[in-house]
């Protein structure tokens, strides 16, 4: 089954999942270009990253990649190992281009099934693979095996926060179910421009 290429802001994304997170990080208020460099990885394979977010805040803090993957595969883990760079210094482990993996958009009517979604997925991982990377997980952003959970903070700025609540105390969680929702809500039909539902 293919993708349904849809357009956004000029852009022609692969998929509507793509799409969605644009709307997502629009919301959030968050600068973003869509496949903006492709890369050559230490095997020789090619790469290139869904997004480039900048001035992210938080313990990412500047720009961070974002892989978009409704399903994951042996290669594509490889690719997104290999451009994260992923390597133990000192004993600590550390990304060269830190880039977070996300899956489907979350669903919810608050922050808490928002929070079990991210959870769910960022802990066990894609269906059918046995290893990750894990959708919105640090692991591949600074190689802290945690769920990282996009969000804005009170600040109005997106953030990747921590998976406990000494992390997420300074997260607006009313702008962040709004902005999940426009994002689950985007209308993209064929041929014309598409609709974001504010709530």
């Amino acid at each position: 089954m293919k993708a349904i290429e849809t357009e956004y802001k000029g852009y022609k994304f692969r998929s509507r999942l793509e799409a969605r997170w644009a709307v997502f990080f629009d919301a959030c208020g968050v600068r973003w270009e869509y496949e903006p460099e492709g890369f050559v990885l230490d095997n020789g394979q090619y790469y290139l990253p869904d997004f480039l977010l900048h001035d992210v805040d938080g313990r990412v803090g500047g720009d961070l990649y974002v892989e978009v993957k409704g399903k994951m595969t042996q290669e594509d883990a490889d690719k997104i190992y290999s451009f994260s760079g992923l390597k133990e210094v000192r004993g600590i482990q550390e990304t060269v281009n830190p880039i977070l993996v996300v899956a489907g958009i979350p669903d919810g009517n608050c922050i808490g099934d928002i929070e079990e979604f991210c959870r769910d997925s960022g802990y066990s991982g894609f269906p059918g693979m046995d290893d990750g990377p894990y959708p919105f997980n640090f692991e591949t952003i600074d190689g802290d095996y945690y769920v990282a959970h996009p969000g804005i903070n009170e600040k109005g700025r997106f953030e990747l926060f921590g998976d406990d609540y000494s992390y997420t105390y300074d997260r607006d969680d009313e702008a962040t179910v709004r902005a999940f929702r426009i994002a689950r809500k985007a209308r993209f039909e064929h041929g014309k421009t598409p609709r974001r539902r504010y709530l």
